[in-house]
């Protein structure tokens, strides 16, 4: 089959002519300018004849519900099942990415099952889901098909929600920003830049920040979490420096999420990540300010909990991507000392009801 007769072309958002058939994209800050039958850094846009395709509209590679702890997103909506979705492709060259597998695939191995929006917002409500979230692989690059279902699944009560490496433009991030609700924004090797150039494939992670700043504009819920890799990416002073942007920026209640490395794709000759190495971090980002830092990936460990900023009690206990004990009053207030803790949405009870809705 033809390249273009394929299922999952569709005309691309964001971009512009430049002469000669050449095109510039604006999806994400590379900005690649592509010339008639290539494509973009991401492999999934194409131009053809001066006009630039997504290779991938609802060529879904997953479609399940999760816990949205998974994303992980600890302080909105907690407890809530959504609606997970991805296709294939990425516009990061992440040698530990550990869904290689798909954000790898691109160009001439291109795969999934064609949906439509309204399908994706079927399966959400038939599961009982409460939201959707586009993960997996990075969401940008699958854009279109993103921002047509985000706006159904608004008209349907659903929210939405995306993990990202955070490099999609501020034009596009204003305009799905009526329609996305929340956003877990990973860094790696804490925003070190010569990591992000040895390791992902990436010149200049500077505009990841101008990206969170607009999406915190937007009203987005906002969740940072940072891939601590071991050796080359566990820097005592990139997790510090880090952690003062958030807190100057985004706020000390902002969750933060030190999650451990696992050997996979191109840096599987390294070890996990030691815990000490994480809880180490983990106090240091304390020290700067932030009031709720998680570890991730590390089952059972206290850090994957919630504690009230004023009294340090229990409020929420979980193990992995689920919560076993809830202890937080209407409003998301300690019972303790009454402090109000920075959640938003609902919450959800440690016997698996939902008690209340806002």
């Amino acid at each position: 089959m033809e390249l273009m007769e394929r299922p999952g072309v569709r005309e691309a958002m964001f971009y512009q002519p430049l002469g000669d058939g050449r095109v510039r994209c604006n999806l994400c800050h590379k900005r690649c300018v592509i010339v008639p039958g290539a494509y973009g850094a991401c492999g999934v846009r194409y131009n053809k004849d001066g006009k630039l395709y997504t290779l991938v509209y609802g060529l879904l590679t997953a479609a399940n519900p999760d816990p949205i702890e998974k994303k992980p997103l600890m302080h909105f909506n907690p407890g809530a099942c959504v609606f997970s979705i991805s296709t294939v492709g990425c516009n990061f060259y992440c040698k530990f990415c550990q869904n290689w597998v798909l954000s790898q695939s691109r160009r001439d191995r291109l795969y999934g099952e064609p949906f439509e929006p309204s399908e994706v917002v079927e399966k959400a409500l038939e599961y009982g889901c409460q939201g959707i979230s586009y993960t997996y692989n990075e969401p940008t690059i699958f854009y279109e098909f993103m921002y047509d279902t985000a706006k159904l699944a608004k008209k349907h009560g659903l929210f939405n929600t995306m993990v990202t490496n955070g490099y999609m433009t501020e034009e596009a991030v204003r305009e799905i920003g009526p329609y996305m609700d929340a956003a877990t924004v990973d860094f790696k090797g804490g925003g070190n830049v010569e990591f992000y150039r040895k390791f992902i494939g990436v010149w200049d992670p500077s505009p990841i920040y101008s990206t969170i700043l607009e999406m915190k504009r937007q009203g987005w819920w906002i969740e940072i979490t940072n891939l601590v890799v071991p050796v080359y990416g566990d820097k005592e002073e990139d997790v510090i420096k880090l952690s003062r942007w958030i807190v100057e920026n985004l706020g000390e209640e902002t969750p933060f999420h030190l999650l451990r490395f696992h050997p996979e794709y191109l840096m599987s000759n390294l070890p996990p990540t030691p815990v000490e190495t994480l809880e180490k971090l983990a106090k240091l980002a304390r020290e700067q300010g932030l009031k709720h830092v998680y570890i991730g990936n590390v089952w059972g460990h206290p850090l994957e909990n919630t504690y009230c900023p004023r009294c340090g009690n229990l409020v929420v206990e979980r193990e992995g991507f689920y919560i076993t004990k809830w202890n937080l009053g209407e409003g998301f207030t300690c019972p303790r000392c009454g402090y109000k803790l920075n959640f938003r949405g609902s919450y959800w009870g440690g016997s698996g009801r939902r008690f209340f809705y806002f």
